[in-house]
C-alpha cells in the first residue's frame, strides 16, 4: 500500500520532534503518483479506473453526444497538469474539477455560439443538453437545473461523493455544496410537479 507521512506535534519520531505517522493512500491517487514519476502503465490503470465516473459526469452536465470527447479532454489536461499533481486532494476530486472545466469550456462555447447565431440571425445554435425524448425523464429534469446546482448534484447524487469532496472538486465551502444541493432537489421536485401537470392536461 502506497502511504503517506504526516507528522503530528507532540509526538516523537519525526523533524521538529513531530510523531510521524503514515495515512494509507487511495488507489487512484497511488496510480496518479506513479503515472507523475513517467509510469505509463499506471497512467493507463488510472485512466481506465476513473474513466466511467468522469463520463458520467461529462455527460451530465453536457449532454450524452459529447460526453466522450469532454472525457478525452479532460484526461489530456490531466497528462498535462499531472506534473503538477502532489496529492493535497485525493486523485478522483482532482480529475473530476478538470473534467468539471472542461465542461464549463463547453457550455461558454456553445453559449457564444448561440449569441452569435442569434445575433446574426440563424437557427444554427447547438442545445446544451440532448433532446428530452432521447433521455430519461430524470436526467431531463437534472438538464434543466441551472449549472452549478446540477454539478453539485451530479457529484453527491449520482457519483457519489462526499460533501468535502464536491467542496474540493467544486473550490468552494462544503457548506456551500449543502444549499446547492438543497436548492437543487427543491427545483426538481418543482420541475417534477411541473411536468405531472404538463402531461396530465396533454392527456385530457
Amino acid at each position: 500500500m502506497f502511504l503517506r507521512p504526516f507528522g503530528d506535534a507532540g509526538g516523537i519520531g519525526a523533524p521538529g520532534g513531530g510523531r510521524l505517522t503514515l495515512t494509507p493512500v487511495d488507489t487512484l491517487t497511488r496510480l496518479a503518483h506513479e503515472a507523475r514519476s513517467g509510469d505509463d502503465l499506471a497512467l493507463q490503470a488510472l485512466v481506465s479506473a476513473s474513466y466511467e465516473q468522469v463520463w458520467r459526469l461529462c455527460r451530465h452536465l453536457v449532454d450524452n453526444q459529447t460526453a466522450d470527447d469532454l472525457a478525452q479532454d479532460t484526461f489530456l489536461r490531466a497528462v498535462r497538469a499531472l506534473p503538477r499533481f502532489r496529492g493535497e486532494a485525493s486523485a478522483r476530486t482532482w480529475l473530476l474539477s478538470i473534467a468539471r472545466h472542461a465542461c464549463l469550456d463547453e457550455l461558454r462555447r456553445r453559449t457564444r455560439r448561440r449569441n452569435h447565431h442569434r445575433d446574426h440571425g440563424s437557427s444554427g445554435g447547438e442545445p446544451v443538453v440532448a433532446d428530452a425524448s432521447e433521455v430519461p425523464i430524470v436526467r431531463d429534469l437534472i438538464a434543466q437545473l441551472k449549472p452549478e446546482r446540477r454539478i453539485v448534484f451530479v457529484l453527491t447524487q449520482v457519483i457519489g461523493l462526499s460533501y468535502d469532496e464536491a467542496a474540493e472538486v467544486c473550490q468552494c465551502p462544503s457548506g456551500t455544496i449543502r444549499s446547492r444541493l438543497a436548492r437543487a432537489r427543491s427545483d426538481l421536485l418543482e420541475l417534477m410537479a411541473s411536468t405531472v401537470t404538463t402531461r396530465s392536461q396533454q392527456a385530457t
